[in-house]
């Protein structure tokens, strides 16, 4: 670039605007920086986060009606000027300049602002921003220190009311001035403190009621303007080197206080296996006393010391360690042979691999991985949930050591960065996560591996709606990438590309070793007699099944999708349930912890409470879960040895990796778990698996619950007999006939794609159309309805004829967290008249009176219609 041309930055801000914006360079910047870096922006009047994206000579003009002095203007235009950037934030990029195209692309796709995609692609904590504060004045220290005594009221008594104090609940349209039932919870915080926290600051300011507005006109109170700064931090560690000084270590011993000769001569001792220095925390872990003799070495210039990074462990305990195979079967070369060619030719190739359980699909991710490595080239592997990571970190750890990076939620702000860092800076070569690992910040991948590509845990169901198996295709053809998905069950989506030849198919139909796959008896739950009449928890196949199996010495899993102990609370008096007070969700009891919860907002009560509705103190347990389980097993079979995996009974990675270790050690008998034990886990002792309700998925309004009713009950059928011993399944269903419980008795999934192609081509449903689904929510019912039904119109009038508009209609779900919920689902054969109309639609939206109190969030390509 012509140093003597103008420079301007092309800035994506970490805000809700949806164009990047441009500024001139910060003062002291006078060259171009490559795309990645960190700057720190002003954004009208505040100031906020910025991601460089590209240095330009000639920035690109604004459109008409923008007014000087609103965050557009910060383009150049005939009505603002540019803006200097406030600051560079970071040394070096924090992304590689292959990742803008990708960025790009994802903001246009899911209509989502640019800077907000890269903050959500980097690891939180990183963000520096100005944050109002509420600051306590002198006059306000006097005003309202007597309401902490009284606790009456948020007016001060010499304050000028305009209405009178109300000990009573304040009516529908009575002014929010300043007058509150009771004294706020944070008033004595601003009294103690002189200031509240950018985040309580913020959380006042928002409420519809605060008494903020009314003590800021009476001078009680300011809000000034604070810079925020990053959560997470670069975390460095004291290394020291001893120094040559030529003498003999007894030479140098006799001059030294006793103490130091010790801290010297561990040092040396330990310095051998480390040139670079040992850490100083080493050193005091051998030796405390090494802590105050450490000054006089320095003292003396027989010792160094350097500050270096120092990077957080996110493994805790080692993963597990898995050999490498002597020999491949036949399948595994053959699909080998196939792959080669593809990584030798660094080229976009996308894959997909369907292979049964146990056929061996983790070794061929790592033997490709070794090709993709010897080229120079970078590794990414995602899998659905973290649980899944622990596995298969240990196979890729096994095998490649340190160049391996773990990437995902269940790691703290400090280890995800530092995680982060290995992989920017190329010293990890391999990274390793769910679906937010899609980001990892690798320059050259040249292999992208989706494992269990069919799991809906792929799609993020909040803020930016994206599916990391479409951005893994995405990524590899932007960057020139092999793409393998696998999976057991392909989606069917999937599979109808591969057909057509969009991907390349890869079939693996024999396990490892010509294992057979397990028998699976089906129990039809209706046709076995109860005293109740109500069917069993445990049919008396499966009960015969678990006893045969401990008196062998072989391990069991029982399966059930679904935890607590009951899935809801009765009342015996009105027959209503116990719902959450925030969503239209029954609570779950979970016997152990005493509390009934809400899985959607985290909502609590505890067991011992009273019918909400007729005040009864009448109520029963009703339903199961994993924990009911665990309680009937153990009075089934009291001499067996019960775990269960499930998200009650694993918080952390320590609690899960402790699990699994058990079961592998052979230290359970039987093991009780959710979904988490359905994928990618190899357990060699398990040679039965009971799955108690294989159709509970069956009756969820979505067009996949065939499909993923097959997926599931195949992936856990496919954890029995992985070894020497052959294995058997007992699936209990109340609806035998389904097509998808009996399909996946004969693992035939090839029957079960038929079966869904034939019907989604009838319905338009994906793969042959898309669907973009609205979704609207807000605290007041009648407002979020009647903006749906006026953008619902509003799609009708002049829309074009390839698009159809489905409803609007209240959510299946439609009361979450509080908010009220509608939907608008728009279906269309083509997809750039389904993002057009979907362009014109937001831009409607923001015009529609009342839109402010509605939230507008769009689910691209949806998997969850719930």
């Amino acid at each position: 670039m012509d140093s003597e041309l103008p420079l301007y930055f092309e800035v994506a801000v970490a805000a809700p605007v949806p164009q990047s914006l441009t500024y001139a360079p910060p003062a002291g910047v006078v060259a171009p920086l490559p795309p990645g870096h960190r700057l720190l922006v002003p954004l009208g009047r505040r100031q906020v986060t910025g991601y460089l994206l590209a240095c330009v000579t000639s920035p690109p003009p604004s459109p008409p009606g923008r007014e000087a002095g609103s965050a557009e203007a910060d383009r150049p235009n005939k009505w603002g000027k540019i803006r200097p950037a406030l600051a560079l934030l970071d040394p070096e990029p924090l992304f590689p300049a292959a990742m803008v195209p990708f960025f790009r692309w994802i903001a246009e796709y899911y209509h989502h602002p640019i800077g907000e995609v890269i903050q959500c692609a980097l690891p939180a904590g990183l963000n520096r921003r100005s944050a109002r504060v509420v600051e306590l004045t002198p006059a306000g220290a006097l005003a309202l220190a007597p309401l902490l005594e009284s606790g009456k009221n948020t007016t001060p008594p010499n304050a000028t009311q305009t209405q009178p104090p109300r000990s009573a609940t304040r009516t529908k349209d009575a002014p929010a001035g300043g007058q509150q039932e009771e004294n706020p919870a944070w008033l004595a915080e601003l009294l103690a403190k002189g200031r509240l926290s950018p985040t309580l600051s913020a959380r006042i300011i928002r409420q519809r009621r605060s008494p903020l507005p009314h003590w800021q006109k009476q001078g009680w109170i300011r809000l000034d303007s604070l810079l925020c700064r990053e959560s997470i931090r670069i975390k460095t560690e004291t290394v020291i080197t001893p120094v040559s000084t030529g003498g003999t270590p007894d030479d140098i011993a006799g001059q030294l206080k006793p103490a130091e000769a010790k801290t010297l001569a561990l040092l040396h001792e330990l310095a051998g296996d480390n040139p670079q220095g040992v850490p100083r925390r080493e050193l005091l872990k051998k030796y405390p006393g090494a802590a105050r003799a450490l000054s006089g070495l320095l003292a003396r210039h027989l010792v160094r010391s350097r500050e270096q990074r120092r990077y957080r462990d996110p493994f805790g305990d080692a993963p597990p360690f898995f050999p490498k195979p002597a020999a491949l079967s036949t399948e595994q070369e053959e699909v080998l042979a196939r792959l080669r060619p593809a990584l030798a030719a660094k080229a976009y190739a996308p894959f997909l691999l369907h292979g049964i359980t146990g056929s061996g699909k983790t070794e061929i991710y790592l033997r490709a991985a070794e090709e993709v490595l010897a080229q120079g080239r970078q590794v990414l592997v995602l899998v659905p949930e973290i649980a899944l990571a622990t596995q298969l970190e240990g196979h890729f750890c096994s095998r490649f050591g340190n160049a391996v990076a773990l990437l995902h939620s269940g790691l703290s702000g400090g280890q995800r960065f530092d995680q982060w860092s290995l992989l920017l800076k190329g010293e990890a070569r391999i990274a390793i996560g769910a679906r937010s690992a899609i980001f990892a910040p690798l320059a050259d991948p040249g292999l992208i591996i989706v494992d269990e590509e069919h799991d809906p845990a792929y799609k993020q169901e909040d803020g930016l709606r994206y599916n990391a198996r479409d951005l893994a295709l995405l990524r590899g053809l932007q960057q020139q990438a092999t793409v393998i998905l696998g999976s057991a069950t392909p989606a069917v989506s999937s599979y109808y590309q591969a057909e057509k030849g969009k991907f390349r198919l890869l079939t693996m139909t024999r396990r490892v070793e010509d294992r057979p796959l397990p028998t699976v008896q089906v129990v039809d739950l209706k046709e076995v007699k109860t005293v109740s009449g109500f069917p069993p928890l445990f049919s008396p196949q499966l009960v015969r099944a678990l006893k045969e199996n401990l008196a062998a010495g072989q391990q069991s899993l029982v399966f059930l999708n679904r935890r607590g102990f009951a899935n809801l609370m009765l009342c015996k008096d009105c027959g209503r349930p116990v719902q959450c007070e925030h969503c239209q969700v029954s609570l779950t009891l979970h016997k152990k912890a005493g509390v009934l919860l809400c899985h959607h907002c985290g909502y609590r009560r505890p067991r011992e409470t009273v019918c909400p509705h007729c005040r009864s103190g009448s109520l029963v347990a009703a339903g199961f879960g994993t924990e009911r389980l665990e309680d009937e097993l153990r009075r089934h079979f009291p001499a067996a040895r019960l775990a269960r995996l499930d998200q009650d009974t694993t918080r952390d990675r320590k609690q899960f990796m402790a699990v699994l270790k058990a079961v592998r050690d052979r230290q359970v008998d039987i093991l009780v778990g959710t979904q988490m034990i359905t994928k990618g886990h190899h357990f060699p002792a398990v040679t039965l698996v009971g799955i108690v309700w294989a159709d509970a998925g069956l009756g969820i309004p979505d067009f996949k619950a065939a499909e993923r009713t097959f997926q599931l009950l195949t992936q856990v059928t496919g954890r029995a007999g992985r070894e020497e011993l052959p294995g058997r399944v007992i699936v209990q269903t109340l609806q035998a006939d389904h097509y998808s419980v009996a399909l996946a008795q004969a693992h035939d999934y090839r029957t079960l794609y038929e079966k869904e192609i034939a019907l989604r081509r009838r319905l338009n449903f994906p793969p042959f159309g898309r669907l973009i689904n609205l979704r609207f929510d807000g605290e007041q019912e009648e407002r979020v309805r009647d903006i749906a039904l006026q953008l619902g119109r509003l799609a009708g009038e002049g829309g074009d004829r390839r698009v159809s508009v489905l409803g609007p209609a209240p959510a299946p779900l439609s009361r979450l967290k509080g908010r009220y919920r509608w939907q608008l689902l728009l279906k269309g054969g083509e997809v750039k008249p389904l993002h057009r109309l979907c362009r014109r639609l937001l831009a409607e939206f923001a015009r529609l009176p009342g839109a402010s109190t509605v939230k507008l969030s769009l689910d691209v390509d949806p998997e969850n219609m719930l």
